[in-house]
């Protein structure tokens, strides 16, 4: 998303993070697998670190976007009732597929990453052309 946003010289309108609902691997980095198939995209993910989402999130943020019913579950308990309509699947931005998550690839092989992959690039022009059409890019 920030490469996508920062190329459409869009990177003044979004404020963009990243959360977990669970708190797995506090403070680590992407898998080297995430990793190195972003890389191979252009996309460094070096810097970013695991945190899990909290309560200010869904305030601060105009927007929380889940990869999957799990997630979506989780964030809507967790999610104060007053921001419940800002939690949104991501798959709901997919313009080309017509997947209806974002599978976690962890156990799988890069073929699992690749796919994720063309999820994320598919629902992030989703996601810009959607702010587009809403005024706020």
């Amino acid at each position: 998303m920030r490469h996508a946003v920062s190329q459409a010289g869009l990177s003044h309108a979004f404020e963009i993070d990243s959360a977990g609902t669970h708190n797995y691997h506090p403070a680590a980095a992407p898998d080297e697998r995430s990793q190195q198939h972003a890389m191979a995209r252009g996309y460094d993910l070096s810097a970013l670190r695991a945190r899990q989402i909290t309560e200010a999130d869904f305030s601060y943020f105009d927007l929380v976007l889940t990869m999957d019913w799990d997630n979506q579950s989780l964030a809507e308990h967790a999610c104060p009732a007053p921001h419940r309509q800002k939690i949104r699947r991501f798959a709901e931005f997919f313009q080309a597929r017509t997947d209806t998550v974002v599978p976690d690839p962890y156990f799988g092989g890069d073929s699992g990453f690749e796919h994720v992959l063309d999820l994320c690039e598919d629902g992030v022009q989703g996601l810009l052309a959607y702010q587009r059409n809403l005024g706020q890019a």
